[in-house]
């Protein structure tokens, strides 16, 4: 219990007081709302209708774990990078890139029996967002170019080539708006409840995958030791430079199926506005699990309840879902206010370091792989 306390605790602790601040904002914009009976237990029935539309029911906890899956794989793509020191804030373009890949082969191959339609539309979600890590990866190595910077331009670029693409070659013919053919055959299998996918199988299986790459295997030590300390991983005689153009491709493909989840998974087509906050949502899911593989996959299942309960939440407390974004992003802040939180709580045994980004501040600015 100390041990899980020593790693667990300040993760805990701003779940804990996100949801303290969430209460406040809800009480809050019962102040600002005229003509509207104030009530002090509203921030409860909120929270009440939030845990009951994310595992209130057998439905409601199929929809969690649906939600989870691309938060899950994303959250590894986010986390791999920072196993490596590096900052993969393009999750969301490789997200989208991964979705326009999938639903494009999913419609060419729409006609195939599943053995063959699922497998490819899934190799070409996964190397179109491997394609789009490859970019930043590539650009770091030979010019230093910090991939937070370059993968912030391609989240933007990857937003124009979606709309052109659905607007142009991949539009329905005829379709007074924006919108591909159905993926067909492509489309995953239900293998729980009414909509619950074989991304979710699928998930399970990239963390163990991830978390025996990162903890068995020559190539995740290399890639743990250059995250860690890239001239101590020089002189050691690894290739630093080789090594973060295949960690950011491995982080593209993760955050590549991500979307091929969504899109073979929940929508089976897509439109020229798609897109969701999965992307920068994986950030704060592998922040809040320390990067580790198994953390990410509570993480992801806490995000994915949320946004699986929001809408409940919204029908009988009448708090709008973007009370979520809200909460997160404030367990985000107090993750990165470790040491304040750590001294003004008085927290003992507890592990303030957020290792995961301590490469990123030491690196940024200069080129460390020169």
């Amino acid at each position: 219990m100390r041990r899980l306390w020593t790693v667990a605790g300040l993760p805990i602790v701003s779940i804990l007081l996100g949801l303290v601040v969430g209460a406040f904002v809800i009480l809050g914009s019962e102040l600002l709302l005229p003509d509207h009976e104030f009530s002090w237990t509203l921030p409860i029935t909120a929270y009440a209708a939030l845990i009951e539309g994310s595992i209130g029911s057998f439905g409601a906890i199929v929809n969690t774990l649906v939600a989870t899956v691309p938060l899950v794989l994303a959250g590894l793509s986010v986390a791999l990078g920072f196993k490596a020191g590096l900052f993969n804030i393009g999750a969301q373009g490789q997200f989208l890139m991964g979705a326009l890949g999938a639903v494009a082969a999913g419609v060419i191959v729409a006609d195939q029996p599943p053995i063959v339609a699922i497998p490819v539309a899934m190799a070409a979600g996964m190397l179109a967002g491997a394609a789009w890590g490859f970019i930043p990866g590539i650009l770091k190595a030979v010019s230093g170019a910090h991939e937070v910077v370059t993968t912030i331009m391609l989240n933007y670029i990857a937003i124009s080539i979606l709309a052109w693409a659905v607007s142009g070659p991949l539009k329905v013919p005829g379709s007074p708006s924006p919108i591909t053919n159905d993926v067909g055959n492509a489309a995953f299998p239900i293998v729980i409840g009414d909509n619950g996918h074989m991304g979710i199988l699928i998930a399970l299986g990239m963390v163990v995958i991830v978390s025996w790459l990162l903890n068995r295997t020559t190539l995740g030590f290399e890639i743990r030791t250059v995250g860690a300390n890239p001239d101590a991983a020089r002189y050691a005689g690894m290739r630093p430079r080789t090594l973060i153009v295949l960690t950011m491709s491995m982080c593209g493909l993760l955050a590549g199926l991500a979307g091929t989840s969504i899109v073979l998974g929940v929508t089976h087509s897509m439109t020229s506005s798609f897109g969701t906050t999965v992307g920068f949502d994986a950030i704060a899911v592998a922040l809040l699990a320390r990067s580790n593989p198994y953390g990410i996959i509570f993480s992801g299942l806490l995000f994915g309840a949320m946004r699986a309960g929001a809408t409940l939440m919204q029908i009988e407390a009448g708090i709008a879902p973007e009370l979520i974004d809200v909460i997160q992003a404030t367990i985000l802040l107090f993750l990165v206010a470790a040491p304040v939180l750590q001294r003004v709580l008085r927290l003992r045994g507890v592990s303030g370091g957020l290792g995961a980004t301590e490469t990123i501040t030491r690196s940024y600015g200069r080129e460390a792989v020169s």
